[in-house]
Formats: C-alpha cells, structure tokens, sequence
C-alpha cells in the first residue's frame, strides 16, 4: 500500500499554576542551578534524559497527565515555590560590579563577541573550550550583574556527535537543531515583526535574523541566515559551526563581526567597552570605522577612535594557529569597504599584515584594531607577547602592550551538587559571594575526612554508572559480546569505587599528547597492572573530522586498549559532551595533562577537577603554571617539569614521559593506596582538601571576570569617553601625532657626550649626557630613559630602575641635549641602558607605537 505519512507533534499546555516553568525553560539560568534541573526531572526521569536536560524541549513533550498530577503535588509545588523564589531573587539583586574595583555608569555596556557559546547542552552552538569560556564569562557577568550583551551566530548544527566504531575509528555525526526547541526567541520590533539585519557581501546582500536568549541578567544576541529570502549558499553561512571551506568561514566572520555590530545598533544598544574574544569577531572593527568614517571622521582618527575602548583576547599559542585570509580573498570582501572608506585596498589590507607572509591575519587586524590585548595565562601572555612582536617591533616582548588574564571557570556550573550544603555547613552561608576570598577557603579543612571521602567516593560511583551506561552502548553498537563487555566493565563498578580512577579528557589534537602514556609500555603494564594496586584510565575527547593525526591518536588509544592486559583497565569513552564533561571532572581522582610547553594557552578543565577534589598531574604549563603549589607541607598536586627547549621531540617525549611514570610510580599510586584502618588515604584526603583551598579561590572565573574590568573593561570605557570627547578631538590629535613620530623616527639619533663613569663612590651622583637629533620632533615628543639595575636584569623586570633625562638645551649641532643626575641607592656592581621612545599624553600604552631606539 502506498500512502502519505503525516507527522504531527502534540504539545501539553501548562496549567495556570506551572506558566512560571515556561519562564525557566527559556533563561539558561537553569544550567547552573541544580534545583532547576532537578525540577524538571521530576515530571518525568526518563524523558529529562531523552530531551538532553533541556527544558524547553522538555515541557513541548511532557505528557499533559503529568503536569496535571504535579498541581496537585505538595511537593512539586514546594519545589516549584523554591526554584523560584531563587530565580527572582537572583534577578532582582543588585549589580555586584562595585564590589570589584570599578563601578559603571547608567548608560556603559560590554559587548563581548565569540564565535561560539557554551552554557549548556541544551544550546549547541560550541565546540569546546573556546565555547565553554565564553558561556562562563557570561554567567559571571550576570552573577556579578555587569553591563553585558553577548554577540554570536545561532548555528542549525553545532559541533558533531561523536561515535567510535571496534577500531577506534572517529565516526561524526551532524544533527540539525530543532530551534522551537532551544532557549532562545527571535527578537521582536514595537509592530511584533522580527527584526533582521543586512550584510553586503560581493554581489548580493545577505539577511540575518536576529534571535536572542536569555544567562540570567545578561542577554545574548544570534544571528541566523537560514531564511527564505537568502539563496541556498547564503542560508548555509550559519549553517554548521567552524563548518564549509574557507569561502564560509570567512563569510561566517564577517556575520559575526559586521552583523553583530549592526544588530546591536538595531536594537539601540551603544557599548561602550567591544570584547573581542579570539580573532573570529575582528571585522567588526571594520565596520566601526566605517560608521565613523561615515560621520566624517578621518580613518586613520577612526582607527584610534574604535581601538582605544576595543579589548582582545587570543587564546592561540601557535602563529599556525592565528586565522588568515588570502590577500585576494580579502580584496573580493572589502571592495565595499575600501569604496565607504575611500581607502585604496593596500591601506586595509595593512591592517591585517604580518611581516614575511602574504596573508590577511585576523590576530594582526585585532591587535591593531584594540589598544587593550590579552593571553589567558601568565605563561600564555609570555608567548603570545613574542608571537606578535612584529605588531612592536623595536619592543622587547615583555615590555610590549600584551597582558594576561588567567581564565577561570565557573564554580556553579562545575561544582558537583553533592558538595554544595558540606560548604555551606562549613564555609558558611554565602560562602559563594565570597569565593575569590582565599580565607574563605579555610573551612575545607575542618570537612571530617570521612565525610570528605564519602563525598568524592559518591562523585566517582555517578562517574563510574555514567562510564558504565557509555561503554555498553558503544559495545552493543559494534555488535561485541556480552562476555568481552564483562572483562570490559571488571574495574568500572559503581558498587565498590575503590578503585584509583585517572582521567584525560579533551581535543584530540596532537600538541595536547594524549598518547604520552603509551610511550613505554613496559613500564606502564608494571604500574598499573598491579592486583592489589589496580589503576582505571578514562579516555575521552574528539578530534576534528579534519585532523586525521588527531584521529589517529583516538586509534591508537583504543587499540593499546584492545591489548589483553591493558583490557578494563584502559577505557575510551565515545561521545565527550558537556554532560560527560561535569561527570568526569568531578569523579576522578587525578586529572591527567601532558602538553607540549608552551602550547597549552591555559586549559581549563583540570581547575573544574581540582574543584572537586581531584588532583591534577600535569605538566607546568597554561595555567598549572599558577595553579601548582608545592610550598607547603601538603602538596595540591603533581608537575612534570618541561624539559630545555633545546631537546628534539624524541628526547623532551621520552624524558617528560619518564618524569609521568616516576610520579605516578613513586608518589601517585602509593599514596593512594597507603591507606590506614577507615579505608582511604589521610594523605591523599589532605591533598584533595588543599587543592580545592588553593584553586577554587583563584581559578574561578569571578575573579577572572573581576580582572577583565579592573585592567581592560573600566580602563577602556574611560579612554573610549576621551577619545571621543569634542568631536573626537583626542583621537584626531593622536592620529596626526603618530603619523608625524612616523615619518621622523627613521632619523632620529642618540649620541652620548659624556665620558661613562667606571666607579662611583655610594652617595654619589652618576651624570648622563645624551645628545638626540630629534629630525623635526619636538622634546614633548618624546622621553629618554635610563634603566639602571644588577647585572642580569632585562627591561621590564620590576627591579630596574626607570630614570627620565631631562632636555637642558642643545648643542651646537643643532641636537637637543638630555641630562640626568641620579644618585645609585644600591653598592656594587650595577649595569645601565638608555633608550628613546615616542611619547604622548593620551597614548593607552605607553610602547603602542612600537618604537624605541637603544643608545
């Protein structure tokens, strides 16, 4: 029989007493608050798990009977009346911004653009880490009630659903979303029409709908091209998250950057702080300039107009890694703007420049688009300092304007419920407020150790379950046998976790070397193969569906896995979610991470485990560089030490793996299992508890959040209002004076008249004699310097000493003629420089112009 199959989905309609969940699905303040979720699951278990913990999906399928049966439940509606005394609490505390250093005004707001957001599973439009920082700077914002809109593409197919066949091979799997299913709503003008935004693009104009959802206090706005009006191509810009060939990406970036801007200009939104978050968003000082070029501003005053409040984060150790254009693809998408701007394409296309290449750098165009640049850990600002170095080229990289902020992650989020009341018991009540608060943390030691252990015992038996329900349904898939999935499955029993439990879990990608255990096996059989000292290792991560080195390790994995003694005692888990994520984090007991230094930006996922009471054993990289504590009696986890860059890659993975046998050999596995009468280690619960006291206060992402206003966000709203003040007077002067110090510079000299000084006696004064040909500069611009400090010390160290000449006259020779008189407060031997360097009053930085000379 031949027939039309019809499908129809019948919704239930909330009884009056429940509208209020409607208004809960749709805030992802769900995804860090547990009663929330909890309260959803209660309808109905097993449906919260098939809707993927999403309410929204959730309540368009819960069955009408339930939500019935829950009107007239005591204890539903007293948790209903819970939850949302909580939500309406939260939403009308008062900002908390003031608390940290710096308060705004009425009319401030930060917009933050990323190309991907990770708050929950409930909203995939993230990949990974990027995603995930991104979700929680945004929590944060709203936790501390800033002045916040978050700017990103609303993707149909977010990253790939992950499945591993017998071998170990990768198999991705893209899903489109069901957008009626997702929190998030189109946004609506005053007639009730969507509101939509245009984008030029060559040959055609491209539409976006605008959508937005709702973290708490903070808004964020989507863009979406997957409309009747687009073509079949334009639709698929928004399509696939990091998806299509170079054509979509660079489109997708433009969306973002150009689009974002003017979707908050439709919406009369006015930022007054632009965060950058990785170079993806960058076009969108493009199109600032543009705005104000067309206000009749000159563009090079337009440029120092729109970088003096543009803040920029690169998250990318490598310069491989740093997005770029053609220079002919560059010319095909900016022909328009070069027309609005009057410019000729060279002027823009020296915008994105890196010396020695022909490409268009997406990292170059926001460095030089921003006046305030960060790395996301000490270690990372370090590198990425010497990375751009062409951006200041007479800079020395650690006196150049690249900062820090160490990430962090948001507690609530990854904190595991079952350790919420312990704080409150012995933290006190609002000990969350007061989580940047190091003595806030002192508590953790008065946690009985019994009652510290139960609680990570019961953590890894949720792991354990979790691990459990994985692998059978990886196994059934591949058609394995029930009695392969019993030797599979010995270790992994929730019933009896005693058992060390050792996760790595992330990108599979090769710098990350998830591989590095593997590399004496001998050894490794010998450590882990012990019966009465077993060892269960959790593997779990992807690779991207282009990286086949990536997806070979995943291969490897599981085949080193497959080998009779390793079987149960090496497990690879398919399907690394953000469900899979917070499971893991907060079950096993050490966090494994093995990098190559210095390619680890930050990570972020071992500060989520030390959180909860795991240890981490990585390698002194990202932010472990910080994190790692060994000054006291109680160590807060293991390091391996990077061995000296002049090693080959052969010898730094042989030594480093070394160092990971020996720790895990003479101080892991022992002291785990060096247990007394209660059944668990005093020693390991004790480096548990200091790990949570030493991490949680400082890699938590308020403070992270706290940091950004304090060093960029106030900073940048402050200089963006001087700039712009009286016509933008500020910005035109510096724009004139740099372009003058420019065409100078090439011929400026320093000369030294005096004899130097070889010995001084203490109290005496050291005189400098410097003669400057300033070539048509004036002495305002410009200041002459001497450092002064022990033999060793490099500028920018905060032991040397800065000294300013002053300008006394000139010389016969027509130079001016810069003295000091300085009087060394310290005896022996001291070694001095002296060097010239523009200078301007309304300069951000004072190096911004990337030029010094050295006498």
């Amino acid at each position: 029989m031949t027939s039309t199959l019809y499908q129809i989905e019948v919704n239930p309609q909330l009884p009056e007493r429940l509208e209020h969940l409607e208004e809960l699905a749709n805030n992802l303040w769900y995804s860090w608050s547990r009663p929330t979720q909890r309260l959803f699951s209660s309808l109905s278990r097993p449906l919260w798990l098939a809707a993927n913990h999403n309410p929204k999906a959730f309540l368009r399928r819960v069955d009408q009977k339930r939500l019935e049966a829950a009107i007239e439940n005591p204890v539903f509606l007293a948790a209903l009346n819970r939850v949302l005394s909580a939500y309406d609490g939260y939403h009308e505390m008062p900002s908390q911004a003031h608390v940290h250093g710096k308060s705004f005004r009425k009319d401030d707001l930060i917009a933050y653009f990323c190309a991907e957001f990770g708050f929950h599973e409930s909203l995939p439009i993230y990949s990974g880490g990027l995603g995930i920082l991104a979700g929680d700077h945004c929590k944060a914002a709203s936790d501390m009630g800033l002045p916040f809109v978050g700017v990103g593409l609303l993707y149909r197919q977010g990253y790939f659903s992950q499945t591993l066949d017998a071998s170990g091979q990768q198999q991705a799997t893209y899903t489109d979303s069901d957008f009626d299913d997702l929190p998030v709503s189109p946004v609506l003008d005053a007639d009730g029409n969507e509101m939509r935004i245009d984008v030029r693009l060559p040959g055609r104009t491209v539409q976006a709908k605008i959508w937005q959802a709702r973290i708490g206090h903070v808004r964020l706005i989507l863009l979406d091209t997957w409309l009747p009006e687009n073509s079949t191509f334009d639709r698929e810009i928004t399509h696939r998250l990091y998806g299509g060939d170079e054509t979509t990406r660079i489109e997708q970036e433009i969306l973002l950057g150009v689009g974002g801007a003017r979707a908050l200009d439709k919406l009369g939104l006015r930022p007054t702080v632009w965060h950058v978050n990785e170079g993806h968003a960058a076009f969108l000082i493009l199109e600032r300039i543009r705005v104000l070029v067309g206000g009749g501003l000159p563009f090079a005053a337009a440029l120092e107009a729109v970088a003096s409040n543009t803040v920029f984060t690169t998250h990318t150790p490598v310069p491989a890694g740093h997005d770029h254009f053609s220079e002919d693809m560059i010319r095909q998408y900016s022909s328009i703007w070069c027309q609005e701007l009057g410019l000729d394409c060279e002027t823009l296309l020296a915008l994105g420049a890196q010396p020695g290449r022909s490409e268009f750098n997406m990292t170059a165009l926001a460095l030089r688009g921003s006046r305030h640049h960060n790395g996301v850990s000490r270690i990372h600002g370090g590198v990425s300092a010497g990375i751009c170095h062409y951006l200041w080229p007479q800079i020395l990289p650690a006196e150049n304007p690249m900062d820090y902020v160490t990430n962090g992650v948001h507690l609530p989020t990854f904190l595991a419920p079952e350790w919420f009341d312990t704080f409150e018991h012995y933290l006190g009540i609002g000990w969350q407020e007061r989580q940047t608060e190091s003595s806030n943390w002192n508590g953790i030691d008065e946690i009985p150790d019994a009652t510290f252990w139960s609680i990570r015992q019961q953590l890894k038996a949720r792991l354990l379950k979790l691990v459990r329900e994985r692998i059978c349904a990886q196994h059934k898939r591949n058609q394995g046998s029930p009695t392969h999935l019993d030797r599979l499955l010995k270790f992994v029993d929730p019933d009896n976790p005693n058992i060390l439990t050792i996760g790595f879990a992330r990108r599979f990608a090769t710098y990350k070397r998830a591989a590095l255990l593997f590399h004496d096996l001998r050894w490794l059989r010998e450590l882990i193969c012990q019966a009465d000292r077993p060892v269960l290792f959790l593997f779990a991560g992807k690779a991207h569906p282009a990286d086949q080195p990536g997806q070979e390790i995943i291969r490897k994995i599981a085949q080193i896995a497959r080998q009779p003694e390793f079987e149960g005692r090496i497990l690879l888990v398919e399907g690394y979610d953000l469900h899979l994520s917070r499971s893991l984090v907060a079950g096993v007991d050490v966090w494994l991470n093995n990098p190559i230094y210095p390619l680890e930006a930050s990570g972020t996922s071992g500060m989520k485990a030390a959180m909860n009471g795991a240890l981490n054993l990585s390698v002194l990289d990202g932010w472990w560089g910080e994190g790692y504590d060994d000054n006291g009696e109680v160590g807060n986890g293991w390091a391996i030490k990077p061995v000296p860059a002049h090693l080959d890659e052969a010898q730094r993975d042989a030594e480093e793996a070394r160092s990971l046998y020996e720790i895990l050999q003479d101080q892991v596995i022992p002291t785990y299992y060096r247990t007394g009468p209660t059944g668990y280690s005093p020693e390991w619960v004790a480096m548990a508890k200091r790990s949570i006291a030493t991490i949680a206060p400082r890699f938590n992402v308020t403070r992270m959040v706290s940091e950004y206003v304090c060093k960029f966000y106030a900073p940048a709203i402050e200089h963006g209002r001087h700039y712009a003040a009286d016509h933008f007077a500020v910005a035109r002067d510096v724009a004139q004076w740099k372009a003058r110090i420019r065409a100078a510079w090439p011929g400026v000299r320093l000369m030294r008249l005096d004899q130097p000084e070889r010995r001084l006696k203490f109290g005496n004064a050291l005189r400098i004699e410097i003669a400057v040909q300033l070539n048509g500069l004036v002495p305002s611009d410009v200041t002459v310097e001497a450092l002064i400090g022990r033999p060793g010390l490099e500028p920018g160290n905060d032991r040397m000493r800065r000294y300013s000449l002053q300008c006394t006259g000139g010389t016969p020779n027509g130079e001016a003629l810069y003295t000091l008189n300085v009087t060394p407060e310290q005896c022996g031997r001291l070694e001095y420089r002296i060097r010239i360097f523009p200078t301007h009053a309304a300069l951000i930085h004072p190096f911004e112009t990337g030029l010094m000379l050295w006498l």
